[in-house]
């Protein structure tokens, strides 16, 4: 599954440490602080490969892909200097890739059949590509509990700024309950499936605007 996230009572979130912070990181701009998005990397590495095995592709200390490219925007949390988490996001309009094979982004792609370790019935429908809504996809946390909500959150607030109508997670199942613990009106887009890795399933969130 793509979301590595610590198991919580999310009914009672602690105070965030004001040391914790989220970045959202993309170039050129973002080009100052790349080496988080280098520590994220790593850490990608050492959860899904090092600790839970998965069969991904890496160079060195770090696992990336196709869809880790110059479009993609990258979620980082921190606690002082040390990353603590992070994740991709991408706008569901873009394409990366040359030649005849583009690609659009995960869960889609997944349901058209160009990623042979996923499963092509992510989804009852083949999802759009919208610039309106975005994909959030390899979250992992390795610290706190709260920072996990705190990405979240942070990716919310970015994305309304972006004006953005929905986001698209491919997660656990045990996501979707912490959504509906949360209040978030979240759905999911199809059944729960899985592979060797693990069970998992598209769900899709509403960008929630400021009350």
């Amino acid at each position: 599954m793509e979301m590595q996230i610590q198991q919580a009572n999310f009914n009672k979130i602690a105070e965030i440490p004001a040391q914790y912070d989220v970045k959202f990181l993309s170039l050129p701009d973002g080009v100052q602080h790349w080496n988080l998005v280098n520590s994220y990397l790593k850490l990608r590495k050492q959860v899904f490969i090092d600790r839970l095995d998965w069969p991904l592709f890496h160079a060195d200390d770090l696992e990336f892909e196709q869809y880790d490219s110059f479009d993609t925007t990258y979620v980082v949390a921190t606690n002082g200097d040390q990353v603590v988490g992070g994740a991709r996001l991408r706008r569901t309009d873009q394409l990366s890739g040359g030649g005849h094979l583009r690609y659009s982004y995960m869960i889609r792609d997944a349901c058209l059949g160009l990623l042979p370790g996923l499963p092509k019935n992510l989804c009852h429908a083949i999802p759009p590509m919208d610039r309106s809504v975005w994909e959030l996809t390899r979250m992992v946390v390795d610290g706190p509990r709260e920072v996990t909500r705190m990405i979240l959150q942070a990716t919310n607030d970015f994305l309304c700024k972006k004006d953005a109508a929905s986001v698209l997670f491919l997660g656990s199942p045990a996501f979707l309950r912490m959504a509906k613990r949360w209040n978030w009106p979240a759905h999911q887009l199809g059944p729960v499936t899985g592979n060797a890795d693990g069970r998992f399933q598209v769900i899709e969130c509403p960008v929630r605007r400021p009350q």
